[in-house]
């Protein structure tokens, strides 16, 4: 064994892994918890299944470590390849769960292979941007980006999967951070405006801010500006007031009912406390419940009462607030952002485009889960399914994001700087 390679691992990153999955074991068994000792290894529950597959989880550990980095840059596009192959063959031997053909089922696992495409995403764009001619400023790189990543986006939001194919947008950082246009990202957020403002009021009205704020922009332009290229603006103008007319044939067209309902639901558009609104709003009372240290283990009525659906998965961060308080719910976002701060951190040092980037890309998939779960927990986003990573149950989201950071630890470790 090479000690020389366990020496240069990140061992404040594997310290946050760990101690993300223990809590979060502990979390899943007293979800599950109603009175009486649940068997930690026995594949029929929650508990035991989750234990067992972070222990399998943990078999992979050191024959990844140990690969040659060269492998996962030579590897990329076949990997990239076999994953777009496990989405399409999902439209043909898939399994619907919960309106969304998302699944395999081969016995009793279960395998999501949206959670897998993550990395192989993040691995052909790192292997991308360290070829010697790319360049984010260069029309072809860029194509080659996006392109990689709405293939996979598209074929996930056919599912239907929208909350999982959202995940992806978060590989926006590593664009910007490789070089690419910050117009770009404030591109992405007037878009995302624009549609919540048409939902909010009515195209018409959306349409007059728009021209009142492209007014502004374009007496300050003629002020400040001695080559008047007004051009650009005009088609941006063009473009907004444009899509600002289609918000409501996408709104109810392609999105699904419970998808409108849910977004209505956190604009305070609707109030169904009952129906759609019910699992958030039982989420925010186990939050509120847990007051500033908690009920303790085990005590959360809430959970106990199993008020909150899907608590041990998308909505375990109320068990949190419930059991542990304010000071857990801190203390875990707290270990999350000490994760994703470290991995940034490391990133920085690489000398070697690859690494850099595939950190890059892990780091920002991290994030988007985290802020998107929690957000969803606390009603501040609309619930669109998607874990929250190494805390809650689920075989796929734990094995795809422990081999992620498995990976990152192997090039980390066999950096040159």
């Amino acid at each position: 064994m090479n000690n020389q390679l366990l020496s240069r691992l990140d061992w404040w990153a594997v310290l946050c892994y760990l101690a993300l999955i223990t809590f979060g074991i502990i979390n899943i068994y007293s979800n599950a918890y109603q009175g009486s000792p649940i068997p930690l290894f026995d594949y029929s529950n929650f508990v035991g299944k989750q234990i067992l597959i972070f222990l399998f989880c943990l078999v992979l550990f050191l024959p990844i470590l140990y690969l040659n980095p060269i492998l996962f840059e030579h590897l990329a596009y076949i990997i990239y390849g076999l994953s777009i192959l496990s989405l399409l063959g999902l439209f043909f031997f898939g399994t619907k769960i919960s309106g969304a053909t998302s699944w395999y089922n081969v016995g009793s696992i279960r395998l999501q292979p949206s959670e897998f495409c993550k990395i192989a995403v993040s691995l052909l764009i790192a292997y991308i941007l360290s070829g010697i001619d790319a360049n984010l400023k260069n029309r072809q790189t860029v194509i080659k980006f996006w392109g990689i990543i709405l293939l996979p986006m598209l074929l996930i939001i056919a599912q239907p999967d929208p909350g999982s194919a959202l995940v992806f947008l978060s590989l926006i950082f590593v664009f910007i951070r490789e070089g690419g246009h910050f117009n770009v990202l404030i591109f992405g957020v007037s878009i995302l405006l624009i549609f919540l403002l048409t939902i909010l009021l009515n195209p018409f009205n959306t349409a007059l801010i728009i021209g009142f704020i492209f007014l502004l922009t374009l007496y300050f332009v003629r002020r400040q500006s001695k080559r008047n290229r007004l051009w650009p603006l005009v088609l941006v103008f063009l473009f907004s007031v444009g899509f600002s007319y289609t918000v409501n044939f996408i709104f109810n067209e392609v999105f699904e009912q419970r998808h409108r309902d849910r977004i209505n639901v956190v604009l305070g558009l609707i109030e169904d406390e009952k129906g759609i609104g019910y699992n958030i709003n039982q989420s925010k009372i186990a939050i509120g419940s847990g007051a500033l240290t908690g009920k303790g283990f085990l005590n959360g009525s809430q959970t106990k009462g199993g008020f909150v659906p899907e608590q041990h998965t998308d909505f375990i961060y109320s068990t949190v607030g419930e059991e542990w308080g304010f000071m857990g719910s801190f203390g875990l976002v707290l270990v999350f952002a000490l994760f994703i701060a470290r991995i940034i951190f490391r990133a920085e040092k690489h000398t070697h485009t690859f690494s850099r980037v595939y950190s890059y890309g892990f780091a920002s998939v991290l994030f988007m889960h985290f802020a998107v779960n929690i957000g969803m927990t606390l009603g501040l986003v609309p619930t669109i399914g998607i874990p929250l990573p190494l805390i809650s149950y689920g075989g796929s989201s734990l094995l795809a994001f422990s081999l992620f950071f498995f990976i990152y630890l192997n090039l980390d470790a066999n950096r040159l700087s």
